[in-house]
């Protein structure tokens, strides 16, 4: 009896006791590793925060120029329309040209889809306008950038490049694509009941005032050339668009737009696709002739064509 409580040992000690000590020591340290992590992270994201996105920076010559309306009733005169010409990546005759257009006299509404990246879900998208006088001006939500200064989809999540609304030529836009980059482009006609096509047009103008006069900030997710696009459909037809994960890896919006009869049906998904593609053709442009012209050549005619 006597032996059997003195060998007794007391409570806490032992293996057992050992292994709750270091437990609470390990939940002490990683809680307050934690909160060193936490108020890094809160210091560092209160920085991106609060910067304020600006107009005037050393811009890359691309998107130098920022682009602006002024609308009196149909008629729309457009500032800073970039209409480069480009024979290389590096080779480029610089020119921004003012332009009019009659918002009445929308023939058709593209939509493309530039397929960058051999990641089929990564490209860009933007909106072609095409008018009765031939002019066809192209819209294109894209990031800024300053010289020597690269994009990258990382950086665009945390406040690295203001938003840019592009309207340029069809010309300079696509040939930039298809030629001189030698991507994948698609070229899509747009189905818009009528009068969407001039609202559509009128509501980028206002988008492109606004970010004339308050600079704001693309991000990769939220305010990219996609999510833009929508933004801009839903705003003049609420839910036209539903929130769907196509619109942030826009190299798969084509089946969407489809399925929503965005686009033209031209025989089916895979033979719209097919039909749709402008790259291999626009290669032989000569240099001469229309461009915009040269790249519709094979595709499905217009209805709204007299």
């Amino acid at each position: 009896m006597a032996e059997s409580i003195g060998g007794t040992k007391p409570l806490g000690c032992g293996r057992g006791g050992n292994i709750n000590l270091i437990s609470i020591l390990a939940i002490i340290v990683v809680s307050i590793l934690a909160i060193i992590i936490l108020r890094y992270v809160w210091l560092w994201w209160s920085r991106i925060r609060s910067k304020v996105a600006l107009s005037d920076k050393d811009w890359v010559s691309d998107c130098s120029e920022v682009a602006t309306a002024k609308i009196t009733d149909a008629e729309i005169d457009f500032s800073n329309v970039r209409d480069f010409t480009w024979r290389t990546l590096k080779d480029h005759d610089v020119k921004w040209i003012d332009v009019k257009v009659n918002a009445d006299e929308i023939v058709d509404v593209w939509y493309v889809i530039d397929h960058f990246h051999k990641v089929r879900g990564l490209a860009h998208t933007m909106l072609s306008f095409e008018f009765k006088d031939g002019t066809v001006l192209t819209f294109s939500f894209e990031c800024r950038r300053e010289v020597g200064e690269k994009y990258h989809p990382w950086d665009g999540l945390w406040r690295s490049y203001e938003l840019y609304l592009l309207v340029s030529t069809e010309r300079d836009a696509l040939y930039l694509r298809t030629n001189s980059r030698s991507h994948k482009v698609h070229l899509f006609r747009a189905q818009t009941p009528p009068g969407k096509e001039k609202a559509l047009l009128l509501q980028l103008c206002q988008r492109l005032n606004q970010l004339s006069q308050k600079p704001e900030w693309y991000h990769t997710l939220t305010a990219s050339c996609a999510t833009a696009i929508v933004e801009q459909v839903n705003a003049i037809t609420p839910g036209r668009i539903p929130f769907m994960w196509r619109t942030f890896l826009p190299g798969h919006s084509a089946r969407a737009a489809w399925k929503l009869k965005l686009i033209e049906d031209w025989g089916g998904y895979e033979e719209t696709l097919a039909a749709s593609r402008i790259d291999q053709h626009a290669t032989n442009w000569d240099g001469k002739g229309d461009y915009s012209r040269h790249i519709r050549e094979n595709l499905p005619p217009s209805p709204h064509r007299d």
